[in-house]
């Protein structure tokens, strides 16, 4: 392949069932885009929501590497349309790379396009400032360092941990930049809280209820670092749990509430459901056993491969199998130096774990692997996984989910291309459309 059209365009070829759409946001979420100085943002001051660094970089350099985009930051998302392949509405997480192949940039009018090799491929559209991040807490921090809004305002994302007790190369998942992402916002002198006080937490949400008048925030997520030992005193179900709770019973009905936390032994979970939690998601981050144990150390090492999938099966009598949507990393199952060397046996690991856990009524979800520089896996891997896997993943997703007569897992908002607002994977732009399911 020539050039990374040729690639893209034989691929959408190759694979007619996935939507044009999702080929090219797998793309620009696995590999990045560069932004031209007419495409970033004023920051908070501006009329564009600017990218908040909610937990990870999902940037393929630091911030030092990233030119301006470090000074004025980028959009938080982008919506992709029309051009020379008439994309539906597309909503794409932005993650910075200075030397990828794709360019947003404005055009002689001052319209905004998506360049690939040169040549305008979408237009572009960048999220507005929405009224409550132009609006500050008592003690003068944003909402955006609080409660920043991603999925075109559709989820309140809480990070209320900001750091991993997961730590250094012994325990640290190798895909994953947290603990780097927080030392370099510190080093940089951005606001970035380590542990967010509950009153902070509410306060912010009070500012969002009230100014989000079309209600477009329909779900929160509470998630952060793992806990192995506490924080302030409490386990990790009590440390999230009690923000669900403050949260459910000052806005009672008000969100979809979801926490993003370790496996858990069944009581800690149950919990999570009495705080007010409707949907949980443990991850289980890579299948195979042997990427596991090398790509997500700390995990193996308290609580095991084997333990964390069955407390992921315990949870579903808690929470319902529906409710029950663990993540994983598309995509380092094919990171070097130990991954699989073919699309073809990455692609049959994956989905082998799905059918496990579709097989017992739980829908796993999905977010594409970015190769952030400063995790080993991103050191030794730059590019990612070929889009190959990407795509064939999209097409093994929405196979085993039909096998198994399931639908898009609640929580996300519609599904299907041209509605989806999920913005890290594509997982639900490849998924038939139809009305969002309630929890």
């Amino acid at each position: 392949m020539g050039s990374r059209t040729a690639l893209v365009e034989d691929l959408m070829e190759r694979f007619p069932h996935v939507p044009r759409e999702a080929v090219f946001k797998e793309d620009l979420l696995r590999g990045g885009v560069a932004f031209d100085p007419s495409a970033l943002s004023d920051n908070e001051s501006g009329e564009v929501k600017p990218k908040s660094y909610f937990i990870f970089s999902f940037d393929h350099g630091t911030l030092p590497e990233l030119g301006e985009a470090a000074l004025r930051r980028p959009p938080e998302e982008i919506i992709l349309t029309g051009g020379p392949y008439d994309l539906r509405r597309t909503v794409v997480s932005v993650r910075v790379n200075p030397a990828s192949p794709y360019r947003v940039a404005a055009d002689e009018e001052g319209l905004l396009g998506l360049y690939l090799d040169g040549k305008r491929i979408a237009d572009v559209g960048v999220p507005p400032m929405p009224e409550y991040y132009r609006h500050t807490l008592s003690n003068g921090k944003s909402v955006m360092e609080v409660a920043p809004t991603i999925q075109w305002g559709y989820l309140i994302y809480l990070t209320v941990f900001r750091v991993c007790q997961y730590f250094g190369a012994k325990e640290e998942c190798q895909y994953c930049d947290i603990n780097h992402n927080w030392r370099q916002h510190k080093a940089a002198g951005r606001p970035y809280t380590g542990v967010k006080d509950v009153d902070e937490v509410l306060e912010a949400l009070e500012i969002i209820d009230k100014y989000d008048t079309a209600k477009a925030s329909t779900a929160y997520t509470l998630t952060g670092g793992a806990i192995t030992k506490t924080v302030g005193g409490r386990d990790e179900a009590d440390f999230y749990g009690r923000y669900a709770k403050a949260i459910e019973e000052h806005f009672p009905g008000r969100w979809i509430g979801k926490v993003v936390a370790q496996a858990l032994p069944r009581d800690d979970v149950q919990r999570f459901k009495d705080y007010g939690v409707q949907i949980y998601h443990p991850n289980y981050e890579v299948w195979d056993e042997y990427l596991f144990k090398m790509y997500c150390p700390g995990k193996e090492r308290y609580v095991g491969r084997d333990v964390w999938h069955q407390r992921i099966l315990d949870s579903a009598e808690v929470f319902g199998a529906r409710n029950v949507i663990p993540n994983f990393v598309a995509g380092v199952e094919m990171a070097e130096p130990f991954g699989f060397t073919t699309v073809d046996e990455a692609i049959a690991s994956t989905t082998e774990g799905l059918r496990f856990f579709m097989s017992h009524g739980i829908t796993p979800r999905f977010t594409t692997w970015c190769p952030e520089p400063t995790t080993p896996l991103g050191k030794a891997n730059p590019q990612g996984a070929p889009l190959e896997y990407h795509i064939r993943l999209l097409e093994a997703y929405r196979a085993t989910m039909d096998e198994f007569g399931l639908a898009s897992p609640p929580g996300y908002g519609p599904p299907g291309p041209g509605r989806a607002v999920f913005s890290v994977s594509s997982f639900m732009d490849s998924l038939p459309a139809q009305e969002a399911t309630a929890v």
